[in-house]
């Protein structure tokens, strides 16, 4: 089948994000500037860039109470960091749980049941028990075509590893298994891998 996007496709559900996966899930951790916390998990979330070390994510919806945006960015605008905990298999019920639509001063952390540490180099929490927390400072927000469509970038100035995923120096993701969306309501996990050399190599 073929569908432009603006006519619309005729499906039950729309495939679109179904499309392009599996999607790694950055788990959103801010502060407000009341010093309310807020935790949220973003599967238009990736790393683009090396050097130096930079991410993104994007949000696509909107809080009445938070103009034109959700918690996260609305944090992010006035505090201008954020720090991307990693999701494992292990986590999924807990970032599922901190997905929901809450009121801003509802403290995801405490509602998933989850232990926080503070950051290194920011102000701000992370998922203490996290394969990985990186924490950033902002680097821009692009306002996207759409009523809600924001894409935030940020310089990653602070790596959280931990010890038990390091596996003879490298940072093994079989050690843990990472959590990543797929469409509509379905998610999958890495658990096997395999190795390509490049041309020239």
């Amino acid at each position: 089948m073929f569908y432009r996007p603006e006519d619309g496709h005729g499906l039950p559900h729309n495939p679109f994000n179904a499309i392009v996966t599996p999607r790694p899930i950055g788990w959103i951790s801010t502060r407000g500037t009341d010093g309310s916390e807020n935790l949220a998990p973003y599967s238009f979330f990736n790393a683009v860039a090396y050097e130096p070390p930079q991410v993104m994510f994007a949000s696509t919806s909107a809080k009445p109470d938070r103009d034109g945006t959700k918690d996260t960015v609305a944090n992010i605008r006035d505090t201008e960091v954020f720090c991307v905990n990693i999701v494992e298999y292990q986590m999924r019920d807990a970032m599922n749980v901190s997905s929901g639509p809450y009121e801003r001063e509802t403290d995801e952390f405490t509602l998933a049941g989850l232990e926080r540490s503070s950051c290194e180099q920011i102000a701000c929490s992370r998922v203490s028990g996290a394969p990985a927390s990186l924490e950033c400072k902002l680097t821009q927000i692009v306002k996207l075509p759409g009523e809600a469509n924001y894409t935030v970038f940020g310089e990653v100035v602070g790596v959280h590893l931990r010890d038990d995923c390091l596996v003879d120096g490298i940072f093994d993701v079989m050690a843990f298994n990472p959590l990543a969306r797929m469409g509509y309501r379905d998610y999958t996990t890495v658990r096997e891998r395999f190795s390509l050399k490049r041309p020239g190599e």
